[in-house]
């Protein structure tokens, strides 16, 4: 039953944003054990993983795009702090990530002497701060440990830290690092060499006619910084072991004992030579010394901005669900990390990967590794890493996942055009940083006689529409947020040309005829993602084509001439099809296929992402149909990793099931920080885990259709929840349930209230 709603008032005292999100905070009363059991910490770009362990405190270095010759997305190295005396050695100790500055606290006592640590990111500056402070003048030692102070073979499954995998060409080394005292400071940098993966990958693709003017991001690329203190001098430099991996140790100490103490450690990163790279970093250096409460204050000041901007505090006797209302939290902290990051936050571990063996006994690699690669881009994962973040409103971090697909336009332009000799940008499911397919999935063991433009690989062939959502979530930021979309259009408009051009130069080459008898593409061979394999008229391909196009006829700024084409294009695309289960009609994945290669439902793509079913559509049922007879989609149904089950049923309003499944994405990962969730089908932490489980907890609370926004589609009624969620048309929405009844209602701006659906079931 769909009531509407009429309700405006101030929301209610019994719910305190302050308070909920205080609640929210992580406090720890003990020492970790390891670096598995460490807290996410970061802002603008940098993540750590800080904990505590044996009365030191240690903290990983972690920032986007640390990309080595071969694609390894490096750590920056490990810090340890000591104090002398040592305040957490004693019974008092207390270590507190405190969301809503988006700093860490740790706190410490023994006999009469007390300490307290601040560490925080400043989200402006790539600087990260150390603050000391004591009831008695202490020693403070820094030190600077790094496993890469020698050149390091790579070996085995090691290779799944980078772009060659299981395909090594020769003897793989991660190269060493220059790290040395510079008067009172520690530097670091990595350089990489002259050649990288991005030269074997461009030779291997029959590319190096163009290579000149490919877009490489690897070359002349270098990454690393300082670490210096007050009252600080060079230390003694020594070794050690962390679990499996040796490391050499820098360190700084105090010159005297103090009763404070502020240590900086400043990055840079940059696409140069060496002396600019030097000059870049003291520039950092220099911005860090300056107005240090100034910036502290500015940070708290963003961060505070980012949880007033977007929550869902839920309340309720189901202490599951209360878990899950608690990480969505806990996880978009994590996403507010890498905001003004130059690449994506990558699905598998973001910032805030640790030591492999802790993830799996059998990988006893250093702390740079995680499974499926560093410079390498799987879409199908990466788009569950970003979706939520339109209804989150948290539109200026979804630039850099735009950016990445923008920066990598020509290159794929010209692999289209080398390959086939037509127009459009073919973008493949696991691609590199440069816009080329993976080297391993590419293959180097492909039959002489194969299409270059295909990669040899029985998961990946034929799938490259998983670009449309990323072209659909840049049109969504225009009608959410009213973003200038302008230098995004070619990247949306040569993608469609890509399956205009190729599906025809394919039939061409089959046939006379370029379309079928009703007029359409004959979109053959194709993808149903990574599972339905050698598909015509995948059903994932044809909701995509039809949605990004019906919402590009919707753009006031489209030109007449930009409108026929479109619609032309628009009227080739065929019908999605349809089978049947026990006399239900269902949707099917596509009109054929071949074979099952994975695990997923791309039945249910139109769905979600692509909207074509759902509350207040025609056809419901069949949607319903599909996810309750569909015997595929039974068989596959999960909620681990990237599985998208507690979203279709949070999209057909299936309430029990969506909480269900929710609830079992979204809870304690029983890791000790409760969002380290992992490693499902990727890695630890699997942000595409935790990815989905926000999109299926943001639609079981509110969907939009067109003008409609329906509240509670899914929503059981005994959570009792505080939301405030981002809806088209630069509108927000914030209310309470309590007892299963709306209690007020915030609608900004107050015209929209008349699109407010209620629905509660």
């Amino acid at each position: 039953m769909l009531i509407l709603i009429g309700i405006v008032g101030i929301i209610s005292t019994a719910f305190s944003q302050q308070k909920e999100l205080l609640n929210n905070n992580i406090t720890w009363l003990s020492e970790s054990t390891n670096s598995g059991a460490s807290m996410p910490l970061g802002g603008g770009d940098l993540g750590l993983n800080l904990w505590v362990e044996k009365g030191e405190i240690y903290f990983y270095l972690s920032r986007s795009g640390t990309f080595d010759e071969n694609n390894t997305l490096l750590k920056l190295g490990r810090i340890k702090l000591h104090l002398s005396p040592n305040p957490f050695v004693g019974k008092s100790f207390k270590q507190e990530l405190i969301l809503k500055d988006g700093y860490a606290k740790i706190t410490g006592s023994t006999g009469n002497l007390t300490t307290q640590v601040n560490i925080w990111v400043d989200v402006f500056k790539a600087v990260i701060n150390l603050e000391v402070k004591a009831n008695k003048k202490i020693k403070t030692e820094v030190s600077y440990e790094s496993w890469r102070f020698e050149d390091r073979v790579i070996k085995g499954k090691e290779n799944n830290q980078n772009s060659y995998k299981w395909a090594p060409q020769g003897i793989l080394k991660t190269f060493q690092d220059e790290i040395n005292y510079k008067a009172d400071k520690i530097e670091f940098y990595h350089q990489n060499k002259e050649q990288t993966v991005f030269d074997v990958v461009v030779k291997q693709q029959g590319l190096e006619g163009y290579k000149s003017t490919l877009y490489n991001p690897l070359k002349n690329l270098i990454f690393g910084g300082s670490i210096q203190g007050e009252n600080m001098t060079a230390g003694v430099k020594s070794s050690g072991q962390y679990l499996n991996t040796p490391f050499q140790r820098w360190s700084l100490k105090s010159k005297q004992a103090s009763l404070n103490n502020r240590i900086t450690i400043s990055l840079y990163t940059a696409n140069s030579t060496l002396e600019e790279w030097k000059t870049g970093l003291l520039d950092v250096e220099k911005k860090a010394k300056e107005g240090y409460e100034e910036s502290f204050k500015a940070s708290k000041t963003w961060w505070n901005a980012y949880w007033e901007r977007s929550f869902i505090y839920i309340n309720s006797n189901d202490s599951i669900a209360n878990q899950a209302g608690k990480n969505y939290q806990l996880f978009r902290y994590m996403l507010g990390c890498n905001a003004f990051g130059a690449w994506p936050t990558k699905f598998n571990g973001g910032l805030f990967t640790f030591d492999p063996v802790l993830t799996d006994t059998t990988l006893k690699y250093t702390p740079d590794f995680r499974n499926w690669g560093g410079g390498t881009h799987t879409a199908q994962n990466q788009r569950l890493v970003y979706w939520p973040m339109l209804k989150s409103g948290d539109f200026e971090m979804m630039k850099p996942q735009f950016d990445f697909y923008l920066n990598l336009l020509k290159n794929a332009e010209t692999r289209t055009k080398n390959a086939w000799g037509h127009d459009g940008a073919s973008f493949t499911e696991q691609i590199e940083n440069f816009g080329l397919p993976n080297p391993a999935e590419y293959s180097w063991k492909r039959p002489a006689n194969f299409d270059k433009g295909m990669e040899y690989n029985a998961w990946l062939e034929y799938e490259w529409d998983t670009v449309l959502e990323f072209c659909m979530m840049i049109l969504e930021t225009e009608r959410f947020n009213g973003n200038n979309i302008q230098q995004y259009m070619p990247l949306i408009e040569s993608s469609l040309t890509f399956f205009k051009e190729h599906y025809t130069y394919l039939a061409k080459h089959r046939g006379s005829k370029a379309l079928d008898a009703n007029g359409h593409l004959v979109l053959y061979p194709g993808s149903g993602a990574e599972t339905y394999k050698m598909a015509y008229n995948s059903t994932s391909t044809i909701a995509g084509l039809k949605s990004v196009l019906q919402r590009l006829l919707e753009l006031k700024s489209a030109t007449d001439n930009q409108r026929k084409n479109w619609q032309n294009m628009l009227s080739t695309i065929p019908p999605i099809s349809f089978r049947n289960f026990d006399g239900k009609t269902t949707i099917s994945p596509a009109k054929t296929w071949e074979r099952i290669n994975n695990t997923e439902s791309p039945q249910l793509y139109p769905v979600f992402p692509w909207g074509l079913y759902g509350i207040g559509k025609s056809n419901l049922d069949t949607a319903i149909n599909t996810f309750k007879y569909d015997l595929d989609v039974l068989k596959f149904r999960s909620h681990v990793g990237w599985k998208q089950d507690n979203i279709f049923a949070a999209r057909l309003g299936l309430t029990n099931e969506a909480a269900n499944l929710t609830k079992a994405k979204l809870k304690d990962s029983g890791r000790r920080f409760p969002a380290f969730w992992g490693p499902g089908f990727d890695w630890t932490p699997d942000h595409n885990w935790g990815g989905s489980g926000m999109i299926g907890l943001q639609e079981m609370l509110m969907q939009c259709d067109g003008k409609d926004i329906y509240l509670f589609p899914a929503w059981p009624k005994t959570w009792n929840v505080h939301f405030k969620l981002h809806a088209p048309y630069q509108t927000t929405v914030e209310g309470t349930l309590i007892n299963g009844k709306i209690e007020n209602l915030k609608v900004t701006p107050q015209a929209r209230e008349v699109d407010v659906i209620y629905v509660l079931k």
